[in-house]
């Protein structure tokens, strides 16, 4: 069945205030190690909803509890509703799942894997009209071996769409390609979602949440230190970074004297300094009363690697809990 228009994500968010996805205080130790820490989300009708963080975060194994590949010790999931574990059967008709390795025999053709896994489904998409959709058609008849990253990718998404599913769970899928490959990556997520697929995207790669996802869950040491959308988050970095060349060597003593500056980064000829307030002009004419000329002035608010750094640096001290929407 090849899918047809659907209302954009806003419109279905309206119609459908109750969350898709629900997950309430998850655990999940191995070991000694806390992967999910009382992580604590919902996701709604029709967004792409990111979990960020660094690598070993907890990303995965909280994704792998929604799709019911990994068993929580504690906590609750509902998806539309469904319990992972007791309803896993029925949650595999309409939750399609890409993980960070797409592994099959070698000598499987990209047809053949596509129609394999349709048919297992009850109401699948009909293959040759996905690979269409996904722009890897010609590679119909291709061994999985011979194909490059990218079309592994893209066979990837392939396989957890071809099941005609409601929810979408893509793990690291650009993880190695490069720029060009995930652009175009991107570019199928949007299209998936444009469908009316509900994703659920993982990814470690601030430039990739920022452009797909409509909020995020940022996950490290297990617990969620951030819950809202990417421009949200972005500004909880607070402040302000300029960056210049002085004409000559500045004292550190002369920057940290200027109203507003709070740090200082020397990389090569570059002074960077933080702070807050109209730090541009501060630093300009604070420096012009000391006879230092400023070049190659870049100026520029907190962006969302800020916030992840800042983040994830506070999430080393015990002193943050999990989050909760």
């Amino acid at each position: 069945m090849s899918p047809g228009p659907v209302p954009g994500p806003s419109a279905q968010a309206a119609e459908t205030p109750e969350p898709v996805v629900t997950v309430q205080r998850l655990v999940k130790r191995y070991g000694d190690i806390v992967a999910a820490d009382n992580v604590s989300f919902s996701i709604r009708k029709g967004e792409i909803f990111g979990i960020i963080g660094p690598n070993g975060a907890g990303k995965t194994t909280t994704v792998e509890c929604i799709s019911g590949l990994r068993v929580p010790d504690s906590g609750r999931i509902l998806v539309e509703g469904l319990s992972p574990q007791k309803d896993r059967k029925k949650i595999r008709e309409f939750v399609g799942v890409q993980l960070q390795d797409c592994t099959l025999p070698p000598r499987i053709r990209v047809g053949e894997a596509v129609e394999l896994f349709a048919s297992f489904y009850p109401d699948p998409f009909n293959p040759d009209d996905l690979l269409e959709t996904l722009g890897i058609a010609r590679l119909k008849n291709s061994e999985f071996r011979k194909l490059s990253g990218g079309e592994k990718q893209r066979l990837s998404i392939a396989l957890a769409l071809v099941g005609n599913p409601r929810i979408a769970i893509l793990d690291e899928l650009t993880t190695g390609l490069d720029p060009e490959a995930r652009r175009e990556t991107w570019a199928l997520i949007e299209r998936i979602r444009d469908r009316g697929v509900t994703v659920i995207l993982v990814t470690h790669f601030m430039d990739e949440a920022e452009r797909l996802c409509d909020r995020l869950a940022l996950i490290d040491h297990g617990a969620v230190r951030a819950l809202d959308t990417p421009e949200a988050i972005a500004s909880r970095a607070g402040g302000r970074r300029v960056r210049f060349v002085p004409s000559v060597p500045v004292d550190d003593q002369i920057l940290r004297a200027i109203p507003g500056v709070e740090e200082i980064e020397r990389k090569d000829k570059f002074v960077t300094v933080t702070g807050t307030g109209d730090l541009a002009t501060s630093v300009i004419s604070a420096l012009e009363q000391v006879g230092v000329r400023v070049s190659e002035l870049e100026a520029r608010s907190g962006s969302l690697d800020d916030a992840f750094v800042q983040l994830t640096k506070r999430a080393a001290r015990p002193e943050t809990g999990g989050g909760e929407e």
